[in-house]
Parts: C-alpha cells; structure tokens; sequence
C-alpha cells in the first residue's frame, strides 16, 4: 500500500512537458526554433524509501528548472514526455526493478528522434536520470543513431566526472558536457536511493518519501572495492545491498535537495548553451 499521501498527491510525469500542451501550441514553438530535452530514467527499486520512479523524477525536475534558466538566456525549449523503460543491468534482479534490452531502447529512441524532426524540432538533448553503465552507453548509442536516422542534432549531457566510467570521448559531438561531478563526491560513496537521491526526491514530491523508514537506515560506508562489486550486478548487488541503497539516506534533507537541483539546473543549461553555440555544432 502507498503511504504518506503518495496516491492522492497528483504528481504526474507529464507535468510540464510537451504532453499538456496542445498540438498548435507544440507547432508554434517548433517553428520559433525551440530545442527538445528529453529526461530518460528507469523504474527500478530505491531501498524501502524511494518510490521506483526516483529516476524519472528527478531529471524530470533538473530539466524543469534548466528550462527557466534557458529562457532567461534567449533558448526557448519544450520537454519530451519521458522515457522510463530504461536498462537495470546492476539492480536488475530487485523487485520492481524493470529490464529492457538496450537494442529495444534504441530503436524506440529513434522513433522519437524521428517524431521530433517530422514535427519541425532541429536539435534534442538528452538526461540521463539513471547511473547504470550499460543504461547510459545505450542512451549515447541511441542518441548517435537517432540522430543519423533523422537528420537531427541530438545530444546526451553528462557530466566531466562520468566520460572516464562510461568510456565516452569527450570530443565526441554527441556530447553536451556539464563540469563538476554527479552525485557529488564525499568520504564514502553514495550513489544510489543514498543522502543525495533522497534529498533530490524530498525536494521534488517530499511525499513520496518513506519518512518513517528513514530513521532505520544505517549508512552503507562503502569503498571503491565495494562499487566495484555491487556494480556487477545480478546476485552481487543482492548481496552487496540486500535493503537495495547504497548511501547514507538518514542524512538526507529537504533543503539539501533544494540545492542540489538549483545546482544540477545550472550546470545542465550551461552545457546546453555551450553545445549550441556555433562552433560547437554538429
């Protein structure tokens, strides 16, 4: 059963997006040369406290907030519904947690790619809300080949920290990069449903958290040996993280949350200003 008020709060995903706007509405900003973001999360488990929309949530929000800040700068921008079949390749055996193939998230990213330029938009960017490895690489895969399939300029921002993980060139001009490190760094490492996905998650729809739990969870405390671990996945995530976190959630706060996604906005629409400036071009 949904507690704390979650079912009745009418919080909806296409809160904000091209999905409540009507079609001349969509027409008019297409041919005033408006840019598409793109949110693409998963439904996958978030520990006994997050809902299993955590990640659709949240690049949800950042992208809401960087879409002001666009704006404010003279970019004009409409939200693509988003995307949430993504790929669980490390919490994939958790309950709630769904598995698509990437061959599958390709294609259907190309579909929409397609479906942007018929409708008159010429550039895309795209959010990962989800940290998986294979989830992103697919999201870069999907990003390229819509791209050519369409004859639309697409592009996946992600963050300086993240190229070196997920293997990307940073020259590649499929890339929108944005400075500084997400989730931001501290002693131990926390990287899932921790202090920094619960803080994101109170900011944004505060009663969609577990707050009654929060007090039980413990800090996980761990090492890069640890990650390392946990992100092979399958029974070894099981293992590593049986009460499926990995962070210190009790830490969390509101007001935290609030900054993180001022923070995230920011460092999103700067990089989308910075990839559509002429000589960074496609």
């Amino acid at each position: 059963m949904l507690q704390n008020g979650s079912a009745g709060s009418g919080r909806s995903v296409f809160q904000d997006t091209m999905a409540d706007m009507t079609f001349p509405e969509v027409e008019r900003a297409a041919k005033a040369g408006a840019i598409a973001l793109w949110a693409l999360g998963v439904i996958e488990q978030h520990g006994p406290h997050l809902p299993l929309a955590t990640d659709v949530y949240v690049p949800s929000a950042v992208l809401q907030r960087a879409r002001r800040l666009l704006s404010q700068r003279g970019i004009e921008s409409v939200i693509v519904p988003p995307f949430y079949w993504g790929v669980n390749h490390v919490t994939g055996r958790f309950t709630g947690s769904f598995v698509v193939r990437p061959a599958v998230m390709i294609e259907l990213m190309k579909d929409v790619f397609a479906s942007l330029k018929k409708d008159g938009f010429t550039s895309v960017f795209c959010l990962s809300g989800h940290g998986d490895a294979v989830h992103n690489q697919t999201i870069l895969q999907g990003v390229r080949q819509g791209s050519e399939a369409a004859a639309i300029a697409g592009r996946m921002v992600v963050s300086q920290s993240a190229l070196d993980r997920l293997g990307f060139d940073p020259a590649d001009p499929h890339l929108a990069i944005s400075p500084g490190q997400s989730p931001p760094g501290g002693k131990y490492i926390d990287v899932h449903a921790g202090d920094w996905e619960t803080s994101l998650v109170w900011a944004i729809c505060p009663e969609a958290v577990r707050h009654d739990v929060l007090p039980r969870l413990a800090p996980t405390n761990f090492g890069p040996p640890d990650l390392a671990e946990w992100r092979k996945g399958d029974e070894h995530a099981l293992r590593a993280t049986p009460l499926g976190y990995l962070g210190n959630p009790a830490a969390a706060s509101r007001e935290r949350g609030e900054a993180l996604l001022e923070r995230e906005a920011e460092v999103v629409a700067t990089a989308i200003g910075t990839a559509l400036q002429p000589s960074r071009r496609p």
